[in-house]
């Protein structure tokens, strides 16, 4: 797999430790974006016969409902994580869904053809490009005339409760404008698709709770795969009350839909500029 050196270090977790675990936790992560689903979907608006291109289609739930929507299309998802790509492989042959192909690759450099996928789609996997200008120009030349874009990212930091209530149970700071949340601002969106070739997007918000789990041991174990990290920075007596606050806050979060948290996400559509 070719990767651009400003996605080496993404590469790097992704077809690792980041990837391993969103792999292990596959079905709780479509579970707590689930609200999405029929937003994300009805944008894509696809035809029976599209030919789609999935983009960081991880564990394949997007790909597969594209499959199912284009049963005389074909479909393509593109990730970094080959663990992942596996289990997409796996569900798709078990759900007898034969028009999808999965590519391990970078799809900032990726060789994805020319004009030839009436849709682009991405839900939460377009975040991460080192270079997002050169990427989002990558999926541009591989629609086709008529073809569009349709992407779902997560809105700014402060409308994500659900990562803001964790990092401060465990004294985190704000991650304003990088990682998931670097197309989280309306402005930068338009600067980047637009200096890509696109034409101008729409990005009409869609709010949903995000559930982290259906019980408090399993939002936990989801919990610490989004601020683990941070609590392995702290010792004795300082780790231990930040677990402490950090269940607390779980706790605090439960009710009749699971452990659930305020989130807000952009549904981006956009075309290729003159087309």
């Amino acid at each position: 797999m070719d990767i651009d050196p400003s996605n080496v270090a993404a590469a790097q977790g992704w077809d690792g430790p980041t990837g391993d675990f969103w792999t292990d936790n596959a079905d709780l992560f479509d579970a707590g974006v689930a609200r999405y689903r029929s937003a994300f979907l009805a944008a894509a608006a696809l035809e029976p016969d599209a030919r789609v291109l999935d983009v960081g289609c991880g564990a394949g739930q997007t790909s597969r409902d594209a499959a199912r929507l284009a049963p005389a299309g074909h479909v393509t998802g593109i990730d970094l994580s080959a663990r992942l790509l596996d289990l997409a492989r796996r569900r798709a042959e078990r759900e007898g869904l034969t028009n999808i192909t999965f590519t391990h690759g970078d799809a900032q450099i990726a060789d994805l053809g020319t004009g030839c996928h009436e849709r682009v789609i991405s839900r939460t996997g377009v975040m991460f490009f080192g270079d997002p200008v050169a990427a989002f120009a990558n999926l541009a030349r591989s629609l086709t005339p008529d073809g569009r874009l349709v992407a779902a990212v997560w809105q700014p930091y402060a409308e994500q409760e659900w990562v803001s209530a964790l990092r401060r149970a465990v004294g985190a700071g704000p991650l304003d404008g990088v990682g998931p949340f670097s197309l989280g601002d309306p402005d930068r969106v338009r600067e980047v698709l637009t200096a890509a070739g696109f034409g101008p997007p729409d990005l009409p918000g869609v709010r949903e709770p995000m559930c982290l789990g259906p019980d408090l041991a399993t939002a936990e174990r989801m919990a610490l795969g989004i601020v683990g990290g941070l609590l392995d920075e702290l010792a004795g007596p300082a780790r231990d009350q930040a677990m402490t606050d950090l269940r607390a806050v779980l706790a605090a979060h439960l009710g009749p839909d699971g452990v659930t948290f305020d989130s807000a996400m952009w549904i981006v559509t956009a075309a290729p500029a003159g087309r």
